[in-house]
């Protein structure tokens, strides 16, 4: 996909279109029109895709009885003011990722992906058989939303350097893009960090106020252009490992609905979240293969100092986190290490031996 396809629909609408996006909802002869507001550039791989998927299937399941119309970054409101258009009655609907909103409480960074944390079945797991939804719920209760897990990108990479790194010194003052707990990780080891939406992450990194950006991987990147600017390409993320996305709806008129639109909800949100991890492991490897064969990238991965250092700091932030005088803070974060324990067990003693004997033996 070519960059500007997409990123030039991404910018902010003027006043007066914004305007007419905003009136309200429509409800006629008993069908209801929800708007979705996202994160994502229109056409997104992916992630805006799956955006627009899930409301389509809503859409479809509810026999139009539910409408949801969506709005791509920057259509309605900026990107990273999504959840508030939720909030604040601007939209009904949200598509994004929950360590966007960090500012709003911490513990949401546990929904989207924690440092050296959860591959994505065992947030799977967490989430839907160990209390890691119950929590969330409570979370999201103080803002009148809910959340529903919709998206996975699966362990992303680690992202877009100018320059190679040698060794945990060469970190230092890297002005770096890079979200949520896995920022203040790198921050740790001694990088600037900002976040910024996928949009504006390109033209930071051309005009030299990044010196690096990680976004998700080689299916997204490619489309994002981060090659033309960055060849030294570093993976897997160590920050980053099983990256779920979120559709977060208004509490009160989602319970307002007819038991079966919310079923609908509920449900498409769980099947796109399996929907879009399978996305991205079939385009992944392709857009890898791409950016290594036609664009001239050098795969790499951190040196080993810098996977070290990047698992310590990861336990400092947790711990923080552990002792959080939020008691809802502290409640996310001592289920969230209590299940990663557990889980754990069977990824490293079953799942792990037999990639690493996978790899080894098998031959086609």
């Amino acid at each position: 996909m070519d960059r500007r396809s997409f990123i030039r629909k991404a910018g902010v609408m003027g006043a007066g279109a914004a305007a007419t996006t905003l009136a309200a909802p429509a409800i006629a002869q008993g069908n209801i029109t929800w708007r979705m507001v996202t994160t994502w550039p229109k056409n997104f791989p992916g992630l805006g895709v799956g955006a627009q998927r899930l409301a389509d299937r809503i859409t479809a399941a509810s026999g139009g009885e539910l409408t949801i119309q969506v709005f791509s970054a920057g259509e309605m409101v900026p990107p990273l003011q999504s959840l508030d258009a939720v909030i604040d009655g601007t939209a009904e609907m949200s598509h994004g990722a929950a360590y966007y909103w960090q500012n709003k409480s911490p513990a949401l960074s546990f929904f989207t992906g924690v440092p050296y944390g959860m591959t994505t079945p065992e947030l799977t797991a967490w989430m839907r058989y160990m209390g890691g939804q119950e929590i969330w719920d409570e979370i999201y209760d103080q803002f009148g939303v809910q959340g529903f897990l919709s998206g996975n990108t699966g362990t992303q990479t680690g992202g877009w350097f100018r320059d190679e790194l040698k060794s945990l010194d060469d970190v230092k003052g890297v002005r770096f893009r890079t979200p949520g707990l896995g920022g203040r990780v790198w921050e740790k080891l001694g990088a600037t960090v900002t976040n910024m939406a996928a949009g504006e992450i390109f033209q930071a990194l051309q005009s030299g106020t990044l010196d690096a950006a990680e976004f998700v991987g080689p299916y997204n990147d490619l489309a994002l252009g981060f090659h033309q600017v960055a060849k030294n390409y570093y993976m897997p993320s160590f920050v980053e490992s099983g990256l779920a996305t979120e559709l977060v709806v208004d509490k009160k008129k989602y319970q307002e609905l007819p038991e079966n639109l919310q079923a609908i909800i509920r449900d498409v949100s769980q099947a796109e979240y399996d929907q879009v991890a399978a996305d991205f492991y079939a385009n992944d490897p392709r857009a890898l293969k791409t950016l290594q064969e036609e664009h001239g990238v050098t795969v790499r991965n951190f040196p080993d100092d810098i996977m070290e250092a990047g698992a310590k700091v990861s336990v400092e932030v947790v711990e923080e986190l552990r002792n959080s005088d939020d008691p809802l803070v502290k409640k996310t974060a001592e289920s969230f290490v209590e299940a990663l324990n557990l889980v754990r067990t069977r990824t490293e003693n079953i799942d792990s031996p037999y990639v690493q004997a996978r790899q080894k033996f098998l031959k086609y």
